[in-house]
């Protein structure tokens, strides 16, 4: 079993062992944040399995891929369980692969370029640059419990990321103007990121709440996104696409 980081989209932000076992593979489960691109380079007659997760129904969604996994390790040579970005960043790739483990089925792990990392510096927006940011958090904007007290650790971070947080912006925004954040504070949403369809909005975080922006995308917080008049941004050989 191979445990496989997709890379933010771009087929050629990956790496080389993982285009390699993608196009060896018996059988992939992907999530869906792995791009089409990346998708095709599989096997014409590898069987290709969407396990991507729905609102609501995270775990017994979960509770299939696990199934599915243990069944396809049993009956051919090579699975790939395939997540975008690298599977274990916010990807529930470990518990995967601890699951894996306690039923005796080995796993090699095949880190991927973090999205979080990739499709904002490809945006024009470096997560740290000399005498604009010297720190960086990774947060996940899906949590349950979003109380402000949680938040406050971020105040004195220069640039927060924040994954799966399309949905709870509004409450994220609040939350961290609540623990000091300026409202005035950049923001950026990045879609499809690294391809040719890759969309950018910017804003404001007081702001936040009316930004008109499909999920998912990569919330990032910060006066790094100011860097972005400055850095001509050019994905997959053309210019990225703007506000």
């Amino acid at each position: 079993m191979y445990l496989v980081g997709a890379g933010p989209g771009d087929p050629e932000l990956l790496t080389l062992k993982a285009a390699r076992l993608i196009a060896a593979a018996d059988v992939i489960v992907y999530d869906r944040l792995v791009s089409v691109e990346v998708l095709t380079l599989a096997r014409e007659d590898a069987k290709v399995i969407f396990a991507g997760k729905r609102q609501g129904q995270q775990e017994p969604i979960q509770s299939e891929i696990y199934r599915l996994l243990e069944k396809h390790a049993a009956q051919v040579e090579t699975v790939v369980r395939l997540k975008g970005g690298d599977p274990i960043v916010f990807g529930r790739g470990a518990e995967e692969w601890m699951y894996l483990n306690a039923r005796s089925i080995d796993v090699e792990l095949v880190p991927g370029v973090s999205a979080a990392l990739a499709v904002p510096a490809l945006a024009g927006i470096p997560l740290t640059c000399r005498g604009v940011a010297a720190s960086f958090a990774v947060i996940a904007g899906h949590r349950q419990n979003m109380r402000p007290a949680e938040w406050k650790q971020y105040r004195d971070i220069d640039t927060l990321v924040v994954l799966m947080g399309v949905e709870n912006r509004e409450l994220i925004a609040r939350n961290l103007m609540l623990a000091g954040r300026r409202a005035d504070e950049p923001v950026a949403f990045i879609t499809r990121g690294s391809t040719d369809r890759q969309q950018i909005v910017t804003s404001t975080l007081s702001m936040t709440a009316d930004v008109t922006v499909e999920s998912p995308a990569i919330f990032v917080i910060g006066e790094v996104v100011r860097l972005r008049e400055r850095l001509t941004s050019v994905v997959g050989g053309v210019a990225a696409l703007a506000d």
